[in-house]
């Protein structure tokens, strides 16, 4: 009759879940190593207008929450709609282009 077992479950995706854990690891490391990198170098090292506006008008570490909070809600809201790709995409993006980055600057 009724399968009590199964109400309300949801399935899970297995790579989805990889993608957004590996996602937000990347949006926490870049924003650590962005802090540490303007730190040591200067603002002027930041080479994304739009953080080193942020950074200028609000401070460096209120810019760096505020913008890695708003990229980790986006992940998230890709995540639940089941944009996994995107969301594994979008990491690759960031240990690539800003966390090795930073890495070997550092």
């Amino acid at each position: 009759m009724f399968n009590l077992g199964t109400a309300g479950a949801t399935r899970r995706n297995v790579f989805g879940d990889l993608a957004l854990v590996l996602f937000l690891l990347a949006q926490a490391s870049d924003g650590v190593l962005t802090y540490v990198g303007v730190a040591t170098y200067g603002p002027e090292i930041e080479a994304n207008p739009l953080i080193a506006w942020l950074m200028a008008t609000m401070g460096q570490g209120l810019a760096l929450t505020t913008a890695k909070v708003t990229a980790a809600t986006f992940g998230v809201a890709l995540h639940l709609i089941s944009v996994h790709k995107a969301v594994a995409v979008l990491a690759l993006f960031y240990f690539a282009a800003a966390v090795i980055s930073w890495i070997s600057l550092l």
